[in-house]
């Protein structure tokens, strides 16, 4: 942004760092500054890397400091250049990477940026069908997709894949590979490995299944024909996927448990006239089943107490102005603390309407430290950090946020 200049320790050092500003971001510029600022040879620069990769990456570094300091010193670099220059070096190892790297993950980036705003149905379903993997659940997914314009639908065992595939709103008798096109009107559809308790390889036997003898007749039809046991055709109606046979999820999952028993021998696939279930009541039954709430997200329940209490929707905080004091809130879906963040916690919340990061300084997260590690959702006071399109607010206070639909947060990792 030209706040400052760009400067170099040396001009030996500038060939290297030219094209970063004069910062080094990749193991080969440190190869090349070893080289031209204190003669190394590629073989010397190359156990430098080496140094830099390893656990060790501190100790050998210090045992390659005598052979960096001598070789800039007869190439009549300045001893406070080169304190600076081996500085640089040293710290490096603590967070550098290939450059080879930094265009690979580019190249992801940018390929998932393209799939996502021209394909997205396919870019979420993919990423669905591909779980466990990267970095967001698939509630967090789902979100995401939803608040992009794309309705989500839980799975069903006669129209969902075993795992999470694209689906055309109303859909007609297209092929399935034409929906992979980008299109307005496409969804996403959970797969029924997603449900608890199914799994890919039962998942794999009810699509197919279905593909044999066609779309099931009936709940002790589908029963029989794909060996389920009462458990699994219990979580199935838990999750909405019986909900072409028996529309009302209640008497699904109480007819569910007998389906499986000889027909005519069990009289309790005839269901009492059953009370529906509430937002919160489905909300529950699909996180339970799926770990995804479908319908709304778990803050929405709250949202009225969190608006008399002052606190920022998470998709308005980027409107507000640097270092104003601010409330958010929202269910936790990650903790970190990387190794070089000199024990600094950074959280994640996520509401309704998007994600908003916070950062906890050593002295906040111990004054708070039973909420920071154990709230599943959490009200966050702190001082707004909004410059240069980064977000995020700094935690002077936690309290917990208690929600009705339990969640998960993937915490350290």
């Amino acid at each position: 942004r030209g706040r400052q200049p760009v400067t170099y320790d040396h001009e030996l050092v500038r060939p290297a760092l030219e094209r970063t500003l004069g910062v080094p971001l990749f193991q080969e510029q440190l190869m090349q500054m070893a080289i031209s600022a204190a003669g190394f040879s590629a073989g010397q620069a190359d156990q430098l890397r080496r140094a830099m990769g390893s656990k060790r990456s501190t100790e050998r570094m210090e045992a390659l400091k005598d052979q960096l300091m001598r070789g800039m010193r007869e190439r009549g670099i300045p001893a406070a250049a080169r304190t600076r220059i081996y500085d640089q070096l040293k710290a490096f190892a603590d967070f550098g990477f290939p450059e080879s790297h930094s265009f690979s993950f580019a190249l992801i980036v940018y390929v998932s940026a393209w799939l996502k705003v021209f394909h997205p149905a396919a870019f979420y379903a993919a990423i669905l069908a591909s779980q466990p993997m990267g970095f967001y659940s698939p509630q967090s997914l789902v979100a995401d997709a939803r608040r992009h314009g794309l309705a989500a639908r839980g799975p069903d065992v006669q129209l969902s894949g075993a795992q999470a595939r694209v689906e055309r709103t109303g859909a007609g008798d297209r092929p399935y590979s034409e929906l992979l096109r980008g299109d307005p009107e496409l969804g996403i559809r959970l797969g029924l490995a997603q449900v608890r308790g199914i799994g890919a390889q039962k998942a794999e036997a009810i699509t197919a299944e279905r593909g044999r003898g066609g779309a099931f007749g009936s709940l002790t039809d589908l029963a029989h024909r794909c060996a389920l046991t009462a458990r699994q055709m219990e979580a199935l109606a838990t999750a909405g996927a019986l909900g072409a046979l028996e529309a009302d999820r209640r008497k699904a999952l109480w007819a569910a448990g007998a389906a499986g028993e000889l027909p005519g021998t069990t009289p309790g696939l005839n269901a009492p006239t059953l009370p529906g279930m509430s937002d919160e009541e489905l909300a529950l039954a699909d996180m339970w089943a799926t770990g995804v709430t479908l319908a709304e997200y778990p803050t929405v329940h709250v949202r009225a107490e969190l608006d008399r209490a002052g606190v920022v929707a998470n998709n308005r905080v980027a409107s507000r102005p640097d270092g104003e004091w601010i409330k958010v809130a929202g269910v936790v879906t990650h903790r970190q603390r990387p190794g070089t963040a000199g024990g600094v916690t950074f959280l994640n919340l996520e509401d309704e309407t998007g994600q908003v990061n916070i950062v906890c300084t050593a002295d906040v997260w111990n004054r708070f430290r039973k909420v920071g590690r154990t709230a599943s959702a959490m009200v966050v006071a702190g001082r707004l950090e909004n410059r240069d399109g980064t977000v995020g607010v700094k935690a002077g206070h936690l309290h917990p946020l208690h929600l009705k639909v339990p969640t998960k947060s993937r915490d350290f990792h």
